[in-house]
């Protein structure tokens, strides 16, 4: 809503003691300019920079906007940013606390700061998600007649969560995760600016890893986990927020594990053998280790689908696509929620009959083709559809096994070489008991003799 006497007196005791505001409203940037992260939506001419009157003149005025992503990728900042920057009328709604008895009063308010002063009039709607069909249908008439440029900031998807008039009558704007340099670049001007820290203290290369790993790309947790910290530090008279510090502060322990280096691996071979070896307790204490050092879900999701045709195969045949279906949740969704995906499939997996009979066969294939043993593609097999195939007598004597009742064909597949190797050696575990029956009886019925 518009500020009344108290929002307008409460603004005017914090813009003189800045320190009344948390160090995230602080820092927010005033400019464009000083946005981090989201390049690709503040190039000159876009969306964004129109709404603070950079090119926005003539006959193609601004767009109404929606901006998609998830928490503290910059939404509110973007919208703030123009609120500081245009010399537009700027009205703030939540979708939380709103109806459409407060947007009617501004789209009413709209019409007459236009019409009396002509002032256009910028509405940023926080959660727009929220607002059932009706209340975004009120919307509509505004938008479509520029009574007001409508700032809409949404975490859930667009496509399920707006009603399509409203998606049609505005751009959509997708916010990227901040990266971990995003956020570092933040994080050390919140510690040296005049409205962030102003040097009070350091922050050392181990406490801003940690710090970076909390936040998880989310620039409004890391400033706040950073302000908690630094007045903790300052308590002890530190001159530095150490390690030990930041731990009791947001209470979360270091995980000691690196993205780049042996604890990456050696905790991901943890993981992949604790499932190996049937063990889900010990398996779910790596993934979590794993997933609080900030590690990427889709390398975790890799080596799941790798896992399940190494040591599962077709012991339990539901295995792989199990974990091919994970690793595209994960991609989907990301953390926090993929954890969710991961567990219930890193649960899965260590709990299934075991078989790495599939991960011998191929080893096994591979040495002796390495080796080469290959030899010619016995000639009934050979391709017979092109002209003069038949005179070189390529598909002559094939049988087709399915015009045979058993539907096999006692024939010779493979090379002379290796017409009677054997690689695939099932075992009798979970599901891979009937293939050992299967690959028992095919076999018979080829008339192979055991190698």
């Amino acid at each position: 809503m518009e500020p009344d006497l108290f929002t307008a007196a409460a603004e005017e005791r914090q813009e003189k003691d800045p320190t009344t505001s948390p160090l995230a409203v602080r820092m927010r940037p005033r400019t464009l300019d000083e946005v981090v992260g989201q390049q690709h939506l503040l190039k000159p001419g876009s969306p964004l920079r129109r709404l603070v009157g950079e090119g926005a003149k003539g006959p193609a005025g601004p767009s109404s906007v929606i901006l998609w992503g998830p928490p503290g990728t910059g939404k509110t900042t973007l919208a703030y940013v123009v609120s500081k920057a245009t010399n537009k009328r700027f009205v703030e709604l939540s979708a939380i606390t709103a109806g459409v008895k407060e947007v009617r009063a501004v789209i009413d308010g709209a019409r007459r700061a236009s019409g009396g002063y002509g002032q256009e009039t910028v509405l940023f709607l926080d959660e727009i998600h929220r607002f059932s069909k009706a209340q975004q249908d009120s919307l509509l008439p505004a938008v479509e007649n520029r009574w007001v440029t409508l700032i809409a900031a949404t975490t859930e998807n667009p496509y399920f969560s707006v009603i399509s008039p409203l998606l049609s009558r505005s751009l959509l704007l997708t916010l990227e995760p901040l990266t971990d340099d995003d956020v570092r670049g933040l994080l050390r001007r919140a510690l040296t600016d005049e409205r962030g820290l102003k040097g009070a203290v350091g922050l050392p290369g181990d406490t801003e890893d940690h710090l970076l790993r909390i936040a998880g790309g989310d620039a409004r947790r890391a400033l706040t986990a950073l302000e908690a910290a630094a007045g903790a530090a300052l308590d002890k008279g530190e001159s530095e927020i150490s390690l030990g510090t930041l731990e009791e502060t947001v209470d979360r322990a270091a995980v000691k594990y690196d993205r780049d280096g042996d604890q990456h691996y050696d905790v991901a071979s943890a993981l992949i053998k604790s499932i190996r070896g049937s063990d889900v307790d010990a398996a779910l204490h790596y993934l979590a280790r794993m997933i609080e050092a900030g590690e990427d879900p889709r390398f975790i999701a890799r080596r799941l689908m790798i896992s399940a045709s190494e040591d599962i195969g077709l012991a339990d045949p539901n295995a792989l696509p199990l974990a091919v279906a994970a690793a595209q949740a994960v991609a989907m969704i990301g953390f926090p929620e993929a954890a969710l995906t991961l567990s219930h499939a890193t649960i899965a997996l260590a709990l299934a009959p075991k078989s790495n009979a599939a991960t011998t066969a191929i080893g096994a294939a591979l040495d002796d083709v390495r080796k080469g043993l290959a030899g010619p593609v016995p000639a009934h097999l050979r391709d017979s559809h092109y002209k003069g195939a038949t005179k070189l007598g390529h598909g002559h004597g094939y049988t087709y096994p399915h015009d045979l009742p058993e539907g096999i064909a006692a024939q010779q597949y493979a090379p002379d070489a290796l017409k009677d190797r054997e690689y695939y050696t099932p075992t009798r575990h979970g599901a891979e008991a009937r293939y050992a029956d299967a690959v028992e009886w095919t076999r018979k019925h080829l008339g192979r003799k055991r190698s």
